[in-house]
């Protein structure tokens, strides 16, 4: 899968993945009358809002990106029917040719870990029938348990050709607490970023592993130690645009050749049509809004590239 990834990111010269993380904040009005209208105000119409909210932003961006990458949380939080809703897009998503990355962040072991990886990768077995439960292509996952709570997916990955990203150094303020405590005189995301390399090395694809990293684009100079750490890794880097992430502070996080990074955008892309930049579109016609952010995003990290 990171050989689909890498052809759709040069095919569209756009190495970058919409987060698609709604809120009913983010959904116009109009979008939430009508699945209410029909389910009413309960979970299951705010999981129509969703469904279709997500679908028209596909819809309107899926010629310009690589990637999708939905955040189970938002999903989960409307009980069964988000969950639903969740399916319903990553299923779409395929439709599309786009490549999902399930952003489920998990994190255990054994059994556990084992069931998280089957359900998210890879099969299940239910008599004499298997089954692909939500079959995203990639997870995301928390490696703070070790090798014990890794491992399990890698083996699912190995097995369905799928891949991870796992969390080295995230985006958000209070990561350092742990992530940058130092250990014999180097910090914490250096050491898991050499064992996702390590990890990595029995994983490959043509040109790159399929175990990749997530560093958070708010620390770009980490982000440059992390690149010469993981030389192989793909690496997701979140918090683009709305938490301050821009073109120029993300040239480190890619190789020579352009590649080996993946940027996402969530609300910037999917609320843009709340933007000053993008106010003209609307919230009726908040997919354009959409496609016009994701245009600009590709300048500007296209832009940056060249310069570097």
């Amino acid at each position: 899968m990171i050989n689909k990834l890498e052809n759709k990111i040069k095919e569209t010269g756009a190495p970058i993945v919409v987060g698609l993380d709604p809120m009913l904040g983010y959904i116009p009005e109009h979008v939430q009358k009508k699945a209410f209208a029909e389910y009413g105000e309960t979970l299951e119409g705010a999981a129509e809002a969703i469904w279709q909210f997500n679908k028209e932003i596909v819809d309107k961006t899926c010629d310009l990106i690589p990637a999708v990458k939905p955040q189970i949380a938002m999903y989960e939080q409307f009980g069964i029917p988000g969950l639903m809703a969740f399916k319903k897009t990553v299923d779409y998503c395929k439709e599309k040719d786009l490549v999902v990355i399930g952003d489920i962040k998990r994190g255990d072991i054994g059994s556990t870990s084992a069931a998280y990886a089957v359900g998210h990768l890879g099969r299940v077995q239910v008599g004499s029938q298997s089954y692909v439960p939500f079959d995203e292509d990639f997870a995301t996952v928390n490696p703070y348990l070790g090798s014990d709570g890794v491992n399990p997916f890698i083996k699912v990955c190995q097995e369905e050709n799928k891949g991870l990203f796992i969390l080295v150094k995230t985006s958000n303020p209070s990561s350092g607490e742990f992530q940058d405590q130092l250990i014999d005189g180097r910090p914490l995301y250096e050491l898991v970023g050499e064992k996702v390399a390590a990890w990595g090395e029995e994983c490959m694809g043509e040109d790159y592993s399929y175990i990749g990293a997530v560093v958070g684009a708010t620390y770009p100079e980490m982000g440059k130690v992390l690149r010469k750490i993981m030389p192989k890794s793909y690496i997701l880097v979140p918090g683009y645009g709305a938490q301050g992430g821009q073109g120029k502070d993300l040239v480190h996080f890619f190789n020579e050749d352009g590649l080996g990074a993946i940027v996402n955008s969530s609300r910037g892309i999917i609320a843009a049509y709340k933007q000053e930049a993008y106010e003209k579109f609307g919230a009726e016609n908040f997919g354009d809004a959409s496609r016009a952010a994701v245009e600009a995003m590709i300048a500007d990290i296209g832009g940056a590239l060249e310069a570097r």
